[in-house]
């Protein structure tokens, strides 16, 4: 029996580190927002009394941007776990096999800024919604016709071949590593950005639900959540998402007719 070299132990302690820590920074988001969730259909005297205002301030604001951006991390970073093992994976079998956790870690701050991206996106939007009367206090769509409409716009960019196509990238991680592949850190920060950006276009119209069901309504959080887990993790989730597409796009006409 052959014994482990230093090297070899101290690569397989390197994917603990990069488990550990994508375990704890989604932990992190999820500790936050789930109280928050719970106390927003509660009393509102706990993690979300700030949100009972009628001014907002920068510094409301800025809370409410920090509240989208650690529920993005918290629900997208677990979709990219593949991409990540995966190309720590190819890393260690490199010649920089030593700087593998640095570079996964880099890997993943890409792909998050592009969802805190979207977050600053979102958080302008549910200002400029909430300001036209369009969301009530508790951050969901006023009348059915506002909500039919965000449901059919979901419903259709589901069956759209852009959707398709970031779909098949987030199914496929070993081919989009290969295809994108680039050296070093920087490389790897490009990697992150790339495959957020694709992450993003496969699920930008699905998170539009939560101003529907209610931005802090911890059951579509959920729900959504094990959608995006099942639709690009699971081997049917093209045909799943031209499933829900229909079923979006038939339930929106359902409440706007209703």
């Amino acid at each position: 029996m052959t014994t482990a070299t230093p090297l070899e132990h101290v690569l397989r302690r390197d994917r603990w580190l990069v488990a550990g820590s994508l375990l704890i920074i989604c932990g992190a988001c999820w500790a936050w927002i789930v109280p928050m969730a719970t106390d927003m259909y509660g009393s509102m005297a706990g993690p979300a009394a700030w949100m009972m205002t009628s001014t907002w301030d920068r510094a409301h604001v800025l809370l409410l941007f920090a509240m989208w951006t650690a529920m993005m991390t918290g629900m997208m970073l677990p979709t990219a776990a593949p991409a990540l093992l995966i190309y720590g994976m190819v890393v260690r079998r490199s010649d920089d096999a030593a700087d593998a956790p640095l570079r996964v870690h880099i890997f993943a701050g890409g792909y998050v800024l592009v969802w805190t991206a979207f977050s600053a996106a979102a958080t302008i939007a549910q200002r400029g919604l909430a300001e036209a009367g369009v969301l009530s206090p508790m951050m969901e769509t006023r009348g059915q016709r506002v909500g039919a409409a965000f449901l059919v716009l979901a419903g259709l960019y589901q069956l759209t071949p852009v959707k398709r196509a970031c779909l098949r990238t987030c199914q496929s991680p070993a081919a989009f590593i290969a295809r994108h592949w680039r050296r070093g850190r920087a490389g790897a920060f490009r990697l992150g950005l790339v495959h957020g950006w694709y992450c993003l276009g496969c699920c930008w119209a699905l998170m539009s639900l939560l101003f529907v069901g209610g931005v802090m309504n911890l059951a579509v959080i959920v729900g959504l959540t094990a959608f995006l887990l099942v639709e690009k993790l699971m081997p049917l989730g093209a045909q799943g998402g031209r499933l829900s597409g229909a079923l979006l796009v038939a339930c929106g006409c359902w409440m706007a007719l209703r």
